[in-house]
């Protein structure tokens, strides 16, 4: 177990009728990889922390109003989470994180205030194709997020939601 603070944390995986996934390129408070120091890009999915009184549901709506203008979305259901030590941000906390699906009508979405809402700098913003995502070489976190895309897509929800786990690098002590 680490040091670090615990933060419980509602993200989604938004998918637009193309089925592409949303997702937000970050940059990283040290090297991800440290044969390569000056990579420091990584991607994640749209959401954030929960606050004192709040349900999961009630901040995911509010960060993807937040962060990607989306005021209305249908939460689908739960799929996923993801627990442990994360350090690529520049807050390194215990993540307690769960992944609900919000399929939105349209590939609109109004990131103008994602900036101001972020304590981590922003370097990108993207839709993805799934087939691209599979294929990156870029980090993205959680590790197993497009294999879990591609089963929603097709329709292959879990029962119950499936544990992912973070990259080592993501994982990986501060020193």
């Amino acid at each position: 177990m680490t040091d670090y603070p615990a933060r419980s944390i509602a993200r989604a995986l938004v998918l637009d009728p193309s089925d592409r996934l949303l997702l937000i390129g970050y940059q990283a408070q040290r090297p991800i990889d440290p044969a390569r120091p000056d990579e420091r890009l990584f991607w994640f999915m749209p959401g954030g922390g929960i606050e004192p009184g709040e349900t999961p549901e009630e901040a995911l709506r509010r960060e993807l109003s937040e962060e990607i203008g989306v005021h209305d979305a249908t939460l689908g259901p739960w799929i996923a989470r993801c627990e442990g030590p994360f350090t690529l941000f520049e807050k390194p906390r215990h993540a307690r994180e769960t992944y609900a699906l919000v399929r939105l009508p349209s590939d609109w979405i109004d990131t103008s205030r994602l900036a101001e809402t972020e304590s981590n700098p922003i370097l990108d913003v993207r839709w993805w194709r799934l087939d691209d995502l599979a294929a990156t070489s870029d980090p993205v976190e959680p590790q197993g997020l497009a294999d879990l895309a591609r089963r929603a897509v097709a329709g292959s929800l879990p029962d119950a939601p499936v544990t992912l786990a973070w990259s080592p690098a993501a994982a990986r002590p501060i020193a």
